[in-house]
């Protein structure tokens, strides 16, 4: 079977979109581990860091399955999904300020498409919903992080650890990460200016990315309880490698909103 993919990045975390609906028999299916690994690999496949499944239920409301690029699901992407909206609002045609309520493993999400900035890219906005608390992750004493060190186990559906560091760029994050590679782990460190951080990330199932949304999120939240930028802030500025995301942080009700682009690359068609 021939089906058309889409390729879309957001801020260099790449993804490849799969509508469902294009063909009966793909709903049915139950290998989308094994298909998500050969469709990402970067040398025998297309190459991406994870396979968005999509569905439209009805006008507005979309579901949405994530596996990373070693096959494994993941609740939930804040990239990923901005890359999923963009696909499903080109298609369906939609305006600006279009509004869609999406499924996902961590619940409903409600998205925004803000607006075009040139022919392929789109900015979004996404209410993340609330950054929880949760425990130390197993094998966490593995990485030796130094006492003095700040440090937050947070979820947004999906598990991150977040540190702060003096240097981002000083940190072996490749071989940290592959101690713990069930948990998105950020590194972060304060500025340049005073309402940002710089962030690195190692993400479960996909290993060093370019940017991580979920991840920019429990970084922001982080920094904003350690101090690393004013109490007062209402966005943090959030630099990675591939680019810069917002977010927005009520402090009251620890609900994040995250605001950045997503960029179409390319239609593909590839046998299943």
């Amino acid at each position: 079977m021939h089906v058309v993919l889409s390729k879309h990045q957001a801020l260099g975390n790449d993804f490849l979109v799969l509508d469902l609906d294009q063909d009966s028999s793909l709903v049915a299916r139950d290998d989308w581990a094994d298909v998500a690994k050969r469709l990402c690999d970067r040398r025998f496949g297309v190459g991406a860091d994870g396979l968005l499944l999509l569905r439209t239920l009805e006008s507005g409301r979309l579901h949405m399955i994530l596996h990373n690029a070693d096959g494994g699901r993941a609740e939930m992407s804040g990239n990923g999904i901005r890359c999923l909206v963009q696909a499903a609002h080109w298609a369906g045609g939609g305006a600006d300020g279009a509004e869609y309520v999406v499924h996902t493993d961590a619940g409903e999400k409600v998205v925004t498409v803000e607006g075009w900035s040139d022919d392929d890219t789109v900015q979004v906005i996404v209410d993340m919903g609330v950054v929880d608390h949760m425990d130390e992750p197993t094998d966490w004493a593995t990485l030796e992080c130094h006492p003095d060190r700040p440090v937050s186990h947070l979820s947004l559906g999906n598990p991150h650890s977040v540190v702060g560091v003096d240097d981002v760029e000083a940190v072996d994050l490749l071989a940290l990460g592959a101690k713990i590679p069930y948990v998105n782990l950020e590194i972060v460190e304060p500025g340049p200016e005073p309402h940002a951080i710089t962030m690195r990330v190692h993400e479960r199932g996909a290993g060093i990315t370019l940017a991580c949304g979920t991840g920019a999120c429990a970084s922001a939240a982080a920094a904003l309880s350690w101090g690393l930028v004013p109490a007062m802030t209402s966005e943090v500025l959030v630099h990675m490698p591939g680019g810069d995301a917002r977010v927005r942080f009520d402090r009251d009700t620890r609900r994040a909103t995250l605001v950045g682009p997503a960029t179409f690359v390319a239609s593909i068609t590839v046998h299943l």
